[in-house]
């Protein structure tokens, strides 16, 4: 993603009120994704939205640009953005748009992009939307302005696709699962897609307010669904993010089971059942523990840099169905386009419910290195600098050979915030805790500002 001026790992990101994610803008970001992505297209762009209060500016903003470039535009309110990815494709529009900062808290907020087929963009076409965004708004003739309709069914197409995605027949009942909604665009549809399979269903974190996503609750935060699944009893926990594109679970002992394992207990079913297609992709960050996990069972594995943009890649350029990232994003392409969180989770509890067996049962198969990761905020733009620093790379190597074979290094900086991400990996949770925290001091002294 080197040399973009706007677009980052998963679309544009950022601070409301501070650029670029400003109302004027986003304003002409629709216009440019309208004249580069609708283009003689009379099919509509779609556009949904989390919870987060920016989202009414910005869904006005791009919807303003948009037709002022000549585009349709069908509007689906607060939808996950794996919903919006699927429906861009079965409603026949021309691409399809996410108002969103995923986990961040509501002062962030963002634009995802999806094309015709639901999937991310090609770069070429994001760095086209970039040169249109500092070209010349032209406004179109009024007789060839786009028009905007609202999708009045939109949850429950997206509903019942949810529910096909496991056999036909499936049954939750005697099940009792949390559902985190992290107050975010799952709110709603989480809950209604597992009491519809017959799950007793404990929602929280339903109640967004335009203030409250992420906050307290959602994958990243996940102690409040620890503490309702041991309080109630519960055979799981779920937890999605602010955008329902991840995932995180809890099982019935109040552990916490990360997209790694979920991806084992994924993967192993499908290959007990000869239903697993090639390789499953993950990446850097996966932890090492899955690798080996793979290895003992006759799994072939391979890892990409981070980012599910770069998991799907791989995946169809080799026809390959399964792959994701310890965060929670996990694709199951033979299922749908992108990563979903309620899929996903679908897929997880449709094999407890196949087999009888518990959460913690069917993760015993893969045992976790420990690992830490220390974020450190840096000044905005120093993260470029990060392989040019001479002390950086000289701890780097420090820790490295303190490491040898017994464990790994990664430092990287975040594809969304100011942020270097030092993650380390071993055999004993002490060391990497004290390397780790060696090497991010080292960081932060160099970059911070």
């Amino acid at each position: 993603m080197t040399g973009r001026k706007y677009f980052g790992t998963d679309g544009i990101r950022g601070r409301v009120g501070q650029a670029p994610i400003t109302a004027d803008f986003i304003l002409k970001l629709g216009y440019a994704a309208g004249k580069v992505l609708a283009r003689d297209d009379p099919r509509a762009v779609v556009i949904g939205k989390d919870t987060r209060i920016s989202g009414y500016m910005f869904e006005s903003a791009l919807e303003a640009g948009l037709a002022s470039a000549g585009a349709n535009v069908a509007l689906l309110g607060p939808m996950p953005t794996p919903a919006v990815a699927y429906l861009t494709r079965t409603l026949y529009t021309c691409a399809g748009i996410v108002i969103s900062a995923s986990h961040n808290s509501f002062h962030d907020n963002g634009i995802k992009f999806f094309s015709a087929d639901g999937e991310k963009l090609p770069d070429a076409t994001e760095i086209a939307i970039e040169e249109a965004i500092d070209g010349v708004l032209e406004t179109v003739d009024s007789a060839h302005m786009g028009k905007a309709k609202r999708i009045d069914d939109a949850a429950g197409r997206y509903i019942e696709f949810c529910k096909g995605t496991v056999p036909f027949g499936t049954q939750f009942r005697g099940m009792k699962i949390v559902v985190d909604c992290a107050n975010g665009s799952t709110y709603k549809v989480g809950p209604a897609v597992l009491r519809e399979l017959g799950a007793k269903v404990i929602p929280i974190g339903n109640q967004p307010d335009g203030l409250n996503i992420n906050d307290g609750f959602g994958s990243t935060k996940p102690d409040a669904l620890r503490q309702k699944v041991l309080e109630v009893g519960a055979d799981a926990g779920i937890a999605f993010d602010g955008d329902g594109d991840r995932l995180i679970m809890v099982d019935e002992r109040g552990g916490v089971v990360d997209g790694d394992q979920l991806i084992y207990v994924i993967a192993r079913a499908r290959q007990q059942r000869g239903e697993l297609a090639g390789k499953v992709v993950g990446t850097v960050m996966s932890n090492l523990g899955l690798e080996q996990a793979f290895a003992e069972q006759g799994i072939g594995f391979e890892r990409v840099q981070v980012g599910d943009r770069y998991v799907h890649r791989r995946l169809v350029e080799n026809g390959w169905t399964l792959g994701g990232e310890n965060s929670g994003h996990i694709l199951c392409l033979d299922r749908t386009s992108t990563g979903d969180g309620i899929i996903s989770s679908l897929q997880v509890l449709e094999i407890m419910a196949r087999t009888g067996k518990t959460l913690r049962d069917l993760t015993a198969g893969m045992q976790k290195f420990p690992q830490t990761m220390i974020n450190v905020r840096v000044a905005n733009g120093a993260a470029k600098r990060l392989s040019d620093s001479a002390r950086i790379q000289t701890a780097l190597e420090d820790v490295e050979q303190a490491l040898g074979s017994r464990g790994r290094v990664i430092l990287r900086p975040s594809g969304t915030e100011p942020l270097i991400r030092v993650t380390l990996e071993g055999d004993n949770e002490q060391d990497i805790n004290r390397l780790a925290q060696q090497l991010a001091d080292v960081v932060a002294d160099e970059l911070s500002a």
